[in-house]
């Protein structure tokens, strides 16, 4: 308490309270006190973990999504199977902006493809339903050629507007998510 109250006053500096915890001195009463807490924090939350079925069930999802993230973003990167061989780290930080902004472009394109296909089946008479679009993934390989003959004689063609809007309702997935999430129904504010 006294380290929070000293780094709010003023009479610390949080970089001088840094140093301090870097030096992991086990003799350091700060250093000892802070570890303490984060294990105790650790513990309830994995104690939490381990007795809220949703909870998990939330994290796996939320993990899968960031791992097939990471697979697509692989997949966009093949050359030189992924690997940075440049040791200049402006060089590298180069070569992971490129990748990201390419694996973005490639998920924005493929879900206007997919919105696309959604607005023609709503035409066509189909009732879609916000769970079947939550089932969608933008991360799709199947249509994109990596190998192939690119063109830029399209560079110069103004692209149609783009249009965010799906005739789908989706407050009933979202009130399901803020429920299952402890949020209760109330929260929404729309």
């Amino acid at each position: 308490m006294r380290v929070a109250v000293s780094v709010r006053e003023g009479t610390i500096s949080s970089s001088t309270l840094l140093k301090r915890l870097r030096s992991g001195s086990r003799k350091n009463a700060t250093y000892a006190a802070f570890r303490e807490v984060g294990r105790v924090i650790r513990t309830v939350q994995l104690l939490r973990y381990l007795s809220d079925a949703p909870l998990r069930r939330r994290v796996t999802a939320a993990t899968n999504k960031v791992e097939s993230f990471n697979r697509f973003s692989q997949w966009t990167g093949f050359g030189n199977r992924g690997v940075i061989a440049d040791n200049d780290p402006i060089e590298q930080e180069k070569a992971m902006k490129f990748n990201a902004l390419l694996t973005n472009a490639v998920i924005f394109h493929n879900a206007l493809d997919i919105a696309k296909i959604v607005r023609q089946l709503l035409e066509e008479g189909w009732e879609i339903a916000p769970e079947d679009l939550a089932h969608i993934s933008p991360y799709l390989t199947e249509h994109s050629n990596r190998f192939g003959e690119y063109s830029t004689h399209e560079l110069g063609i103004q692209p149609e507007a783009y249009d965010p809007k799906l005739d789908v309702d989706f407050t009933p997935l979202r009130e399901q998510d803020l429920t299952a999430a402890g949020l209760g129904q109330g929260c929404l504010s729309r």
